[in-house]
């Protein structure tokens, strides 16, 4: 018998834990939190929930991280030897690429916010596997490979917890042998720390109106790939980014290199998921990036050793939703904290994680539960984290609106303005969600990409290969089809398959079988970028966690 045959009344009952505080994910924004509860009270229970197979293996980012969340959360981990971050930024470069050459952007013209040189370079991921046992020390339960798939309610309609997923589902619903029920993670408050689109984040935001007065969310794609290069070509404490070639004008993106610890270097490449061509692919847009003269000598003769993908949120400003509800509140990402033009999140993560939980461990204090954390909402918009947002709020649509160069230059002159206190361009607005920007097939070309060389550029597989991304086959297809018809007539038929080209992994085909493609989804190779979730034309493609502790095994990302 399937699960789907089973109603609630006949599965086993779920095991149920009761917290003060639930926050599900083990990012820096949950773990953030989870660390500044503890330290305004110690007495508190706090338990972290990750669908990832340990804290860390999900995280991906760029990353040069401005330090002032970790400043406030723990002032003096400059001291701690254990701590991952060791790269300060030395020199900082901005460039205009084309394809035979760049020129340089001064730096004296960049806003005073733009440099970079107070920040650290270094993986994310193994910032949160070393503030995890921080937070462990603290007394904080946490639980890698349990993804939450579920919301719960109370009988009043507020957010009482999580419940994560069954584990030992096959394919095709019915139970194996190794069948076991997920658990109820009940607290006072759950905090939803799930980065970007994340999938309960998603549901808490439809549920309650949470976007009613708020600008369409908009997104980006982050591919990143690390190498060990050379040493004598590499220039530790290195930043650079590239706007221009090989994205034509309207389409928003670039490139960064940092260069950090053990002769490594972290190569990435963003692509705005606003873009118009259905034909274009940002994976081999990146592949091809690394050929252009000036980069790909960084790379002849090293060796890549890592890549992954992930969804950046873009909207800023304008499109971060009411932030709390009855029984919970979004933090990080989930609410989209990303400073667009600096290419930094991080310090706004943490920072939220832990206003957040100022406010909770004070509602907490007062005999509060289970009602809405107000003073959190209307506390963020004059935090540092509003500050840093509202300065550069007018980029992402100027960009979008005037094409990357006149964009560039309107964005740049804007965040002086607000430099100085000012803005001419008021607050500028996003057009439209992600998905409704693509034009049918019939107004492009098709776009011959590159072979890979497997030297400087690489094809989807083998790039998911150094994912070490895994998934349990027996299992229902996480990526959910509302209506398979749809992806055939329009996804296929008028907009020439995307999804084949937006997925950074290789999880979408359309098979050519006679007069009837049929559309395949190789759920194993997915690294839960959230791509298709943002930028399937029909908003057809719904991502939600598969199996606890499937997906990427990011080892230092």
């Amino acid at each position: 018998m399937s699960a789907e045959d089973l109603s609630a009344e006949d599965l086993p009952p779920r095991e149920s834990m009761e917290f003060d505080v639930v926050i599900v994910g083990a990012g820096p924004s949950g773990l953030s939190a989870a660390i500044r509860l503890k330290q305004l009270n110690p007495e508190l229970s706090i338990v972290v929930v990750e669908k990832g197979s340990e804290v860390g293996a999900h995280i991906l980012s760029g990353a040069v991280i401005d330090p002032a969340g970790l400043d406030k959360l723990v002032p003096d981990w400059r001291e701690d030897a254990d701590c991952p971050l060791k790269t300060q930024v030395k020199q900082d470069r901005f460039y205009w690429a084309t394809s035979q050459g760049w020129f340089r952007i001064p730096n004296f013209i960049m806003p005073p916010l733009m440099h970079n040189h107070h920040n650290y370079i270094g993986s994310l991921g193994n910032v949160c596997r070393w503030l995890a046992p921080k937070a462990e020390a603290l007394g904080v339960e946490i639980y890698p490979g349990f993804a939450a798939t579920e919301v719960l309610y109370d009988d009043k309609g507020a957010v009482r917890g999580i419940a994560t997923g069954d584990m030992g589902i096959a394919k095709d619903g019915s139970h194996k042998d190794s069948y076991t029920r997920g658990m109820e993670l009940l607290g006072k408050y759950t905090l939803f720390a799930e980065g970007a689109r994340g999938s309960l984040s998603k549901q808490l935001i439809a549920k309650f109106k949470l976007d009613a007065n708020s600008e369409p969310p908009k997104f980006g794609i982050g591919l990143k790939e690390v190498w060990q290069i050379d040493p004598a070509k590499h220039k530790k404490g290195w930043v650079q980014h590239t706007l221009g070639w090989p994205l034509n004008d309207k389409t928003g993106g670039g490139s960064f290199l940092y260069h950090y610890d053990d002769n490594r270097v972290a190569v990435g490449f963003v692509v705005h998921l606003n873009y118009n061509d259905p034909y274009l692919s940002p994976f081999d847009e990146f592949q091809r990036m690394k050929t252009h003269p000036d980069i790909r000598e960084v790379f002849e003769g090293g060796k890549r050793l890592a890549y992954g993908a992930r969804a950046i949120t873009e909207g800023g400003y304008q499109s971060v939703p009411r932030l709390t509800f009855p029984g919970g509140a979004l933090i990080g990402c989930a609410a989209g904290f990303v400073n667009v033009p600096r290419i930094k999140g991080v310090h706004n993560a943490m920072g939220s994680g832990m206003l957040a939980a100022e406010h909770v461990a004070a509602a907490l204090g007062a005999g509060r539960a289970n009602d809405e954390i107000v003073e959190y909402e209307n506390a963020w918009r004059s935090s540092a984290i509003g500050k840093d947002l509202f300065k550069v709020r007018n980029a992402k649509p100027l960009l979008s609106k005037f094409g990357n160069l006149l964009g560039m230059a309107l964005s740049g002159f804007d965040m002086w303005c607000n430099t100085l206190g000012f803005s001419l361009f008021g607050t500028q607005s996003h057009a439209k969600p992600d998905r409704k920007t693509l034009d049918p097939s019939k107004q492009h070309q098709p776009i011959a990409y590159p072979k890979p060389d497997g030297k400087i550029s690489f094809d989807k597989l083998s790039s998911v290969f150094l994912s070490n991304t895994n998934h349990e086959e027996d299992q229902p297809v996480h990526l959910k089809v509302a209506d398979m018809n749809l992806q055939k007539t329009s996804e296929h038929d008028v907009f020439a398959g995307p999804s084949n080209r937006y997925c950074p992994a290789g999880v979408y085909e359309w098979v050519e079988e006679g007069a009837s493609p049929r559309f395949q989804i190789n759920a194993q190779n997915c690294v839960h970028c959230k791509t298709c979730d943002v930028k399937d034309p029909n908003g057809n493609i719904t991502w939600v966690p598969p199996e606890g502790g499937g997906g990427p095994n990011y080892e230092a990302m």
